[in-house]
């Protein structure tokens, strides 16, 4: 397949110390309607996601349980790839770093290459490590001497490690960031990583003894005594998975020649895409990623949502109780570009309620309620046609701009804010021109409010049809559903009924 306008998507890969949050569905739902939408607009897309198996914290998790690495790590593994159902993915690849055989041999690649480069160097290193990271942190950047992320204080750590050479690619990293041709957004995220390269590179251990890690990871080559940092292992999953180092014909489509190579990530980990990961490819001599997604925090009562030693909100749990949409919606509509952002169930429920059955779903009824009652010939051929000059008609009209542009910023509330405008718009219509008093008025021969009567129930069925095409990236369920009321114009549309349904808190 020729691949120059393809799409390639991948969410960053989480540890599997722990069961998944509502944070890891933030970015898998993220990055799912970034990647349904594009195939919507008919591009070619790939969609990757996986688990980082070999972190030391892992292993810590797995002898707490009681359990060895490998049971331990394939179980969770299995909880995150089960999000697929009930967060209605769409991901077509799922890689799993300890398991798949595509991972290490390119991993092994990789380092390789780089070491031909000349970018790698033994050294003694002493410093404070955090275990939650997998990263040490120079004393500057911690904050009261904690980590700025688990807010524990890091473990001074002495031992010898392969360097790689990261303060060499300074100048090549600010030109990729700031060219453009690596893509960062929200832009308060791309000056963050520029601060950091301008600030001072230092050259950063890429490897770990074995004896530490319990022999958990893939060895350094030429070197068994070491295994190689968790980090760089981790972030090779966006290549390996494409076969690099072993069958490269799905590399070569979906990364070299690829119009579009994205990640989605969250901001703890933007000096690792942003830095760390564009430095080995291009030591590498591969091609860069040409955009990085970042997404904010989610947080219960201020603190930040946590696999372990935090407040922790399970995805199963929320989707089985309110459903795909319901969750989804709340995670595209509610969740802010900037700052972090509160979950309770209440707001999920009020949001939930108030655009999707309320809204959305009381305009999808109504409108398919009164075409059927009074013009069923709308629904089987798919429309009449939208007079001008409704707000409705210009809506619905811009709708697929909107979303477009809003999307290329990583901007989901602008893109849903979008929807809801034309939702708004509908429900105004039926009140505002009341389709039931033109119905009325034409039963009594009056023959202008029959042809109004025509028009605006095409406008409606129209913007039910244009709704329900834009929506499937975001509610591909509810999306769904209300294709089938409205039919294909090849047969019946079924009944109406509520897409929708009112939620209830907890008491």
């Amino acid at each position: 397949m020729a691949a120059n306008g393809s799409f390639y998507i991948t969410t960053s890969i989480p540890y599997v110390n722990a069961e998944p949050h509502l944070g890891h569905a933030l970015e898998l739902v993220q990055a799912d309607v970034l990647a349904r939408h594009r195939r919507l607009r008919g591009q070619p897309v790939r969609f990757l996601s996986g688990t980082d198996d070999h972190a030391l914290k892992n292993v810590t998790a797995a002898r707490v349980a009681g359990v060895e690495v490998r049971e331990f790590v394939a179980r969770n593994a299995a909880r995150f790839r089960g999000l697929r159902e009930p967060l209605a993915l769409s991901f077509d690849d799922f890689i799993q770093t300890s398991a798949d055989p595509r991972h290490r041999v390119g991993v092994e690649r990789l380092w390789r290459q780089c070491a031909d480069r000349g970018d790698f160097y033994l050294r003694h290193y002493q410093g404070r490590y955090c275990p939650g990271c997998e990263q040490f942190y120079a004393p500057a950047e911690l904050e009261h001497g904690l980590c700025p992320e688990h807010r524990l204080a890091p473990e001074p750590v002495a031992e010898e490690n392969w360097f790689f050479r990261l303060s060499r690619y300074t100048g090549a990293l600010l030109d990729a960031l700031q060219s453009g041709r690596v893509h960062v957004e929200p832009a308060s995220r791309r000056n963050e990583a520029l601060a950091f390269i301008r600030a001072g590179l230092t050259d950063f251990s890429v490897s770990r003894p074995a004896a530490r890690a319990n022999g958990w990871g893939i060895p350094v080559p030429g070197d068994p005594g070491q295994v190689i940092y968790v980090w760089w292992d981790a972030l090779a999953n966006y290549i390996t998975a494409l076969g690099y180092g072993g069958d490269e014909r799905p590399y070569r489509d979906w990364w070299v020649t690829s119009g579009d190579r994205v990640h989605v990530i969250g901001k703890g980990v933007i000096r690792f895409h942003a830095v760390c990961w564009l430095a080995l490819l291009l030591s590498a001599g591969q091609p860069l990623p040409s955009a990085i997604y970042v997404h904010e925090y989610l947080s219960v009562d201020g603190a930040k949502l946590s696999k372990s030693g935090g407040p922790a909100v399970s995805p199963y749990d929320l989707a089985s109780r309110f459903g795909s949409d319901a969750v989804r919606w709340w995670l595209l509509r509610e969740v802010a570009r900037s700052g972090d952002t509160d979950f309770t169930v209440e707001r999920l429920v009020r949001c939930a309620n108030s655009d999707l059955a309320n809204g959305l779903g009381n305009l999808q009824h109504r409108t398919l309620t009164l075409v059927r009652r009074y013009r069923p010939g709308l629904i089987a051929g798919r429309g009449g046609a939208s007079p001008p000059g409704t707000d409705l008609a210009a809506a619905c009209h811009a709708l697929p701009r909107l979303i477009d542009d809003a999307l290329a910023r990583f901007d989901f509330r602008a893109a849903t804010g979008a929807i809801w405008s034309a939702v708004q718009a509908g429900n105004r219509l039926i009140e505002t021109q009341r389709p039931w008093e033109l119905a009325r008025r034409e039963n009594q021969g009056d023959h202008a409010a029959a042809a109004q009567l025509d028009g605006l129930l095409g406008v409606l069925a129209g913007a039910c049809r244009v709704l329900a095409t834009e929506l499937a990236p975001f509610l591909p369920a509810g999306s769904a559903a209300l294709g089938r009321q409205l039919g294909t114009g090849d047969g019946p549309a079924a009944p109406p009924a509520p897409v929708f349904a009112r939620l209830t808190a907890p008491a």
